[in-house]
């Protein structure tokens, strides 16, 4: 994630007054103590929570094995930078704060070697269609650091024609000299950040970043031809009030990136030990959290922008919108995408690779990771292997959180099952007097399943009624953020 839109400094209601909500929407305030709950995010499934130390090194290169069985397939590709200059106090990734850039030279050496063990188990399948460099803050490496990076990658792994090729920059640290670079290498999709432009709220955050600064950003990358933007939000941030998140809004509008994700604020200090400098007092509490949400999709859609899956939006001719329409879009660890390969795999410290049913996470300290490649073997911390109720239930999730739309019929024939009879306490949970389909959220017959209407803003509580793992969790276990 990155930062920043609007003036610095403006202040004020906005010129057009807070935004009207439609009656329908306002409808769903009264339903937040049926769906305000902890929940996952599905960024998979089985969620991270499930995965287990007794998935090993030696696990993920016998997945690699059968991965590498499939030449004709391309794959999805994920580097992990986790250097950052400062720690901004939401964050809940896995990074590293300093200032001393020599520490990256360490850290590339091991990378290299983890990319070539990498490149030695998958002889025959070297072909990427998504790649993607995540943080931390990838532009936190030199230009030549990053030249010899993508080198060593593509010494190995060649880039399919219309790859999607992805990096995630910070625009109080990326230059114009970085982003000429990232043209000239191929990139050709670039996210950066804009959790607010509220000044209070930065500061709050410790994300201060003018609008101004992320202007000229925005124009260089403009200016090197690079024709696919996304900028990043979070509402639910403290100080953040409807009307001046409207302002900010209005800001990213009036900028027209190709893509904009709106994220919910995970609070999660019992994870992140640093959100518990967060003044607690000043979030939003759930109405005005929601309210934040709502306010900027009714903005989004009247300028023109799609919905997509539960917290991103494109422009009408963007190939995520295409996607959805015709209800072909995907999701995985890298965000949404047309382009994913049927295998992931992540290097990098806290990586996670997504290889054959199984999933496989790097460890999270720098010292570990050294150890582990300079012995030799990848540095895999632990993992999951799917079983075949995991697969379908996978597949279903990963269908509602991403197109709104489940076709029983095609889950029945790829899985030789009978759906209504498979998920009948879900159906049934669902159905509920209390439950989305009462609630106008979910359409059901025996065919198919559609979220409808305000659903999407709960469709996380949705998908959650299909996870097996949630009803054998002990009431009161923290794990997840709020689904509001």
């Amino acid at each position: 994630m990155t930062d920043d839109h609007n003036e610095p400094g403006s202040g004020g209601d906005s010129p057009q007054g807070e935004t009207v909500l439609p009656p329908e929407t306002e409808r769903v305030f009264g339903l937040l103590k049926s769906y305000d709950r902890p929940g996952p995010r599905y960024t998979s499934y089985p969620t991270a929570v499930e995965f287990e130390e007794s998935y090993t090194a030696e696990s993920y290169a016998e997945r690699l094995g059968q991965a590498n069985s499939a030449p004709g397939e391309p794959l999805s590709f994920y580097v992990h930078i986790p250097f950052c200059d400062e720690r901004c106090s939401y964050c809940g990734c896995n990074v590293v704060i300093t200032k001393k850039h020599e520490i990256a030279v360490d850290y590339l050496d091991r990378l290299y070697r983890e990319i070539d063990l990498l490149a030695e188990h998958l002889p025959d399948r070297r072909s990427l269609s998504q790649y993607h460099w995540g943080g931390g803050t990838p532009t936190y490496l030199s230009p030549a650091q990053m030249e010899q990076l993508h080198g060593r990658i593509t010494r190995h792994f060649e880039l399919e024609p219309g790859a999607e090729v992805a990096i995630e920059v910070d625009p109080r640290v990326t230059t114009p000299e970085q982003i000429e670079l990232l043209s000239n290498l191929g990139f050709n999709r670039i996210s950066m950040g804009v959790q607010d432009f509220d000044p209070q709220v930065q500061a709050a955050v410790n994300r201060n970043q003018s609008e101004a600064e992320t202007r000229r950003l925005y124009d260089v990358c403009r200016e090197f031809g690079l024709s696919s933007i996304n900028l990043d939000l979070i509402y639910g941030l403290p100080y953040q009030t409807p009307s001046s998140f409207q302002r900010t809004i209005e800001s990213v509008i009036d900028m027209r990136p190709e893509r904009i994700a709106i994220y919910s604020y995970a609070f999660v200090p019992w994870l992140k030990a640093h959100q518990k400098r967060m003044e607690v007092d000043k979030l939003p509490g759930p109405e005005t959290k929601l309210r934040l949400f709502c306010i900027a999709r009714e903005l989004l859609l009247a300028a023109g922008y799609v919905q997509i899956g539960m917290d991103h939006f494109a422009l009408p001719e963007d190939e995520l919108a295409l996607a959805m329409a015709k209800r072909r879009l995907h999701r995985n660890f890298m965000g949404y995408t047309v382009k994913m390969g049927s295998d992931m795999v992540g290097v990098g410290v806290s990586s996670i690779g997504d290889v054959r049913a199984s999933f496989a996470q790097n460890v999270k300290k720098l010292s570990t990771y050294y150890t582990a490649l300079d012995e030799g073997h990848f540095p895999v911390e632990r993992g999951y292997v799917l079983n075949q109720d995991d697969v379908i239930r996978r597949e279903v999730i990963t269908r509602l959180m991403c197109n709104f739309y489940l076709e029983c019929g095609e889950i029945e024939s790829r899985f030789k099952i009978d759906f209504a009879s498979y998920f009948a306490t879900e159906l049934a949970e669902l159905a509920e007097d209390d439950g989305p389909v009462s609630h106008g959220f979910l359409k059901m017959d025996a065919d198919h399943m559609e979220v409808v209407g305000d659903g999407r803003l709960f469709i996380r509580n949705i998908c959650m009624v299909f996870d097996r793992y949630l009803r054998t969790k002990k009431p009161g276990q923290k794990m997840f953020s709020r689904t509001v």
